[in-house]
């Protein structure tokens, strides 16, 4: 395998500070990486140099790159005084080296190397890693005069190495861009000999591509993990550098671009024609009836896209928008033309004609443009009869039309058959839940068909498609239970509650004895913990019985319970730990807001193809947003694998303990499939990404590709990467710092707290009912669209999931083992120095004892420091190596994607079966451990070995009278110089407490 190496060419510097006392500088780079040097030549006064100067640093641990870091520092050398003063420094972390393929120049603003140090401008870097072979290490920089960095008789040559002792070592000069790639050979391509001008090459461009009509492309950064939990580069996150609306994201800082920032700042702006087509006026009859079927056809170039036609109406109104993506736009022609709507083929009606280049351009906020009227021409440009009254103009994303307009990126240039409900954005607002406490109480008069027998009553709840039933009692007539039966219900109150007392008369069968039926919007809301006062209620009979008998029952059975709806609580429709929203239900317990979220949804790139279209891959890729009580879904792009949606959206933010989960979905409710399953063909998950609030940073814009990671039977898949842009602004800092150390939950969670399983049931039928709820919106938002952001299967088991948990655990407690084998090798004296340092430590803690607590929070405090400028710059994403999903055995995968209840074959079953109970097994003796060693600290005192006990109280006394006449200090400091002993004072046989400890008895003898 070849050895990576880190290639670093020093493009140039900007707007450097002058520090040669004329106003200018006369500027090096030096640049260091893993124990390596190495220096650019010298511009002579010059405030904006240009070096174009390579460099190839070899990479001794691969796998210690993230832990690394490159400096580039640069120095103004004085001649005369034969000093350098320094100008600025760039620090680039490991974690954001990218392969050759994705590297471009950067320019980075230049740190301050002190507090009082006085630095301005920027140094253009280009850092990439190859492993190329062919391409060797640069020499080091040999220890010498920083002023030498230049040869002697040639002061305008710009070498990269300076040695040219020997023709076996490299000698790198100013490289044009064309010729940098990735299987450049510096022996193979000379330039020719000659002195090099400080002045860069004219040919050499750092500016745009000649071979691309557009902008710099990003950085891309790969963000690795800790090493602990490093992952393969291609699942990393990768930092871009785009141009959005509000200017150029560097480093999460937006630099102003000389044009004002729109309102869509998050976003590329992406310009459009807009079409209205409003409504049509005296139009001639075609059919021979006398009749006209009208509709509008707006083409541009390939693109057309159609209103729906009235029939038999001369005066038609559409009022329908259409948007023309103008990157796609092949012609400057726009033609709209009326059609009559035939079974064969539709006749023309008229058309009228636009040059694009004519067409007004409007920028939010002005006011919409005024329609008009326009004359029809037949097809050679005489006039017809009939006028049509169309608006057109240029705009963006941020145009009030765009959201409801038909798009030409989200349908194929010929393409009549997509379904616009399907594929426009919009933005959905979950209903809001409450729980429904009923709390039932008694019956009285129960009337029984058969009374020979004791009776086994019980109630049952039903709302909507939850039911509950309470425990069954054998009192007669008036039984008692006093339960609490929870439900979910959603605003506006569709649903009843319905109560029925039945009466179990034999197996699988049950007889009803009455019911009552409440209206939900009539039940009583409460906020807090107050008492509800009961209520009784007549029950009615299920089925109409003999007036008669109804005569003959004076008394009618009644039953008495507590039912309200418990606004306190916050109803968890999604998994604890993705929350994005902790507010309770009751709107006046909440809170003002304590910041905005602004999410930029830019675009996905390298999808992985989800069906076949005419014999090729492809895509129809839509995205879902989810934060709080709002969803967002983007419009839906046909036929593509880099959809481009920059569309931008904004929540409220009121806890920073929150998630924002963005999905990417492939739409399969439009085309030949849709038409097939007739609206019941589920849409393809692609993936999904989860982004915690309070780890980002307030202010800064994080633009980042996050891989799209999926789990599927056959192992882990990556289907694409997202680019998205985020921003966290806060409104007010102390109400956000006051959210830490506020309960994470309402207070109803803690005054009244709910069982798990009451969670789990309620967390469940709430998912079921929010997904209801928005697959009957327009266009309606799946139900397994919400059930896969929600992550409605996280509770169930999986083999991997819980590994994946013991090695997260584990990973906790690594500190705590490693602290231990620390100690370990302090009591065995391996290093004596360090023994008998902490030896003095000790007992200087043990004569202050005030000492204690101020070093421990002091040492806590400058580890803070310390790791503060290790902090991560970038948001946490899916890391496959801790969701131990790369080692994965592929039946424990098959086992995790298996249907509940399971589908498999009893033999696979049972064979899973045995496999859980030797893992039970293994955790069943765990748990037998450490419930016998608390056993023989309660043996201590019982008697039950007499013995034992009574050396244990005779030591006690003991203890207690030398513990009355020995100061604790005293004590203290002999326990901890008698465990920290030397070996030679040490026996390999336990100590005698540790023998006793095991000898005494547990209950394990007790046990079958």
């Amino acid at each position: 395998m070849a050895q990576y190496k880190l290639g670093v060419e020093v493009v140039g510097a900007h707007d450097l500070m002058p520090k040669d006392g004329h106003g200018s500088a006369s500027a090096c780079v030096e640049l260091q990486f893993d124990g390596q040097k190495f220096r650019t030549g010298v511009k002579e006064r010059d405030l904006n140099p240009v070096w174009n100067e390579l460099f190839y640093f070899a990479i001794s641990d691969p796998f210690n790159l993230p832990n690394m870091h490159l400096e580039a520092s640069i120095y103004n050398n004085n001649k005369e005084l034969h000093s350098r003063s320094f100008l600025g420094k760039v620090r680039i972390a490991g974690t954001s080296f990218v392969p050759l393929s994705d590297a471009v120049v950067m320019h980075y603003p230049l740190e301050k190397r002190g507090l009082f140090s006085r630095v301005k401008g920027e140094l253009g870097l280009k850092v990439f890693l190859t492993n190329d072979p062919s391409i060797k290490a640069s020499n080091p920089l040999p220890a010498m005069d920083p002023l030498s960095n230049q040869p002697p008789g040639n002061p305008n040559a710009v070498p990269l190495v300076h040695e040219h002792k020997s023709q076996a070592r490299h000698t790198f000069h100013s490289i044009p861009k064309e010729v940098h790639h990735h299987n450049y050979h510096p022996q193979n391509n000379p330039l020719p000999p000659g002195p090099i001008n400080d002045q860069a090459p004219p040919f050499v461009q750092y500016a745009a591509d000649p071979m691309k009509a557009q902008p710099v492309p990003p950085r891309i950064v790969r963000m690795y993990s800790s090493a602990s939990s490093q992952q393969p580069p291609e699942y990393a996150l990768k930092e871009t550098n785009p141009f959005l609306g509000g200017g150029q994201v560097v480093g999460g800082r937006v630099i102003r671009a000389d044009k004002p920032a729109s309102t869509y700042d998050l976003v590329e702006q992406m310009q459009y024609l807009f079409v209205r087509v409003v409504k049509a006026k005296d139009l001639p009859a075609m059919d021979v009836s006398g009749s006209l079927d009208p509709f509008v056809e707006v083409r541009v170039g390939n693109y057309r896209g159609k209103t729906r036609h009235f029939e038999k109406k001369q005066n038609p109104e559409w009022n329908e928008v259409f948007a023309f993506s103008r990157d796609r736009m092949q012609t400057s022609v726009l033609e709209v033309v009326v059609k009559d709507k035939d079974l064969v083929k539709d006749d023309f009606v008229g058309i009228v004609r636009f040059d694009l280049n004519d067409v007004p351009t409007r920028v939010p906020p002005d006011s919409p443009l005024a329609p008009e009227w326009y004359r029809l021409v037949d097809k050679k440009g005489d006039k017809a009869k009939g006028e049509l009254m169309l608006a057109v103009w240029m705009g963006t994303q941020a145009d009030e039309a765009f959201p409801d307009a038909w798009h030409s990126d989200a349908a194929a240039p010929a393409d009549t058959t997509v379904i616009g409900a399907h594929i426009r954005s919009k933005v959905y607002h979950a209903p809001r839940l409450w729980y429904v406490r009923v709390n039932i109480i008694e019956a009285q008069d129960i009337i029984m068909h058969d009374k020979t027998r004791f009776p086994d009553v019980y109630v049952k709840a039903l709302i909507g498609n939850q039911f509950m039933r309470t425990r069954t009692s054998q009192a007669r007539p008036n039984p008692f239970w006093n339960e609490d039966l929870m439900f979910v219900a959603a605003e506006p109150f569709e649903d009843h509650l319905i109560l029925s007392v039945e009466d179990r008369v034999g197996p699988n069968k049950d007889e009803i004895l009455g019911r009552v039926i409440i209206p939900l919007a009539s039940i009583e809301r409460r906020a807090d913990d107050r008492i509800i006062h009961g209520r009784w209620f007549n029950l009615e009979k299920p089925v109409a019985i003999d007036v008669d008998q109804m005569k003959k029952d004076k008394f009618a059975t009644r039953l008495h319970i507590r039912v309200c709806l418990d606004g306190g609580y916050h109803v968890l429709d999604e998994s604890t730990h993705y929350s994005s929203d902790l507010r309770p239900t009751a709107k006046q317990l909440w809170k003002p807001s304590i910041g905005l979220l602004e999410l930029g949804i830019l675009g996905a790139e390298g999808l992985h193809p989800m069906k076949t279209r005419e014999g090729k891959g492809t895509s129809d890729t839509y995205c879902v947003a989810k934060y709080g009580h709002k969803w967002v879904r983007t419009r839906t792009i046909i036929d593509s694998l880099g959809p481009k949606f920059n569309e931008q959206y904004t929540w409220e933010v009121y806890d920073p303990a929150t998630v924002l989960t963005v999905g990417v979905f492939d739409n399969c409710q439009i085309g030949d499939r849709g038409k097939e399953g007739n609206g019941n063909n589920r849409d393809a998950k692609v993936g999904k990404v989860r982004i915690r609030l309070s780890t980002l940073e307030t202010g800064r814009v994080y633009t980042h590709r996050y891989p799209l990671l999926v789990l599927h039977p056959s192992g882990v898949k990556k289907m694409g990467e997202l680019h998205l842009a985020i921003r966290f602004s806060s409104t007010s800092l102390i109400n956000m710092l006051y959210q830490y150390s506020r309960p994470l939950l309402p207070k109803m969670h803690y005054v009244r707290p709910l069982t798990v399983m009451q969670l789990d049931l309620l967390r469940h039928q709430a998912v079921q009912i929010v997904a209801a709820r928005l697959g009957r919106m327009e266009p309606p938002l799946r139900r397994e669209v919400v059930e896969y952001m929600s992550d409605v299967d996280a509770h169930l088991w999986s083999m991997r999931r819980s590994k994946a948990n013991f090695f997260r655990l584990m990973s906790v407690f690594s500190g705590l083992f490693a602290v231990g084998r620390w100690f370990a090798d302090v009591c065995a004296w391996r290093n004596p120095i360090t023994t008998v340092l902490v030896h003095v430590l000790f007992l200087m803690l043990v004569c202050f004892p005030e000492l204690i607590l101020p070093t421990v929070f002091l040492y806590m405090f400058l580890i803070g420091l310390w790791n503060y400028r290790y902090r991560p710059r970038y948001p946490p994403h899916m890391n496959t190596k801790i969701s131990h999903a790369e080692a994965v055995h592929p039946d424990e995968l098959d086992e995790e994607f298996d249907t509940f209840p399971t589908s498999k074959s009893a033999e696979l079953v049972r064979m899973r079966y045995d496999r859980l109970r030797s893992v039970a097994g293994r955790i069943q003796t765990v748990v037998g451990d450490i419930a016998t060693q608390g056993e023989r600290i309660q043996a201590l005192l019982s008697w039950r070995d007499p013995r034992a006990t009574a050396i244990f109280v005779l030591f006690c006394l003991v203890a207690a009278v030398a513990l009355y006449v020995t100061p604790l200090q005293v004590l203290v400091a002999i326990s901890g110089i008698y465990v920290m002993r030397h070996p030679r004072f040490r026996h390999r046989l336990p100590s005698a407490p540790v023998n006793f400890f095991r000898r005494l008895p547990a209950r394990t003898d007790s046990m079958l």
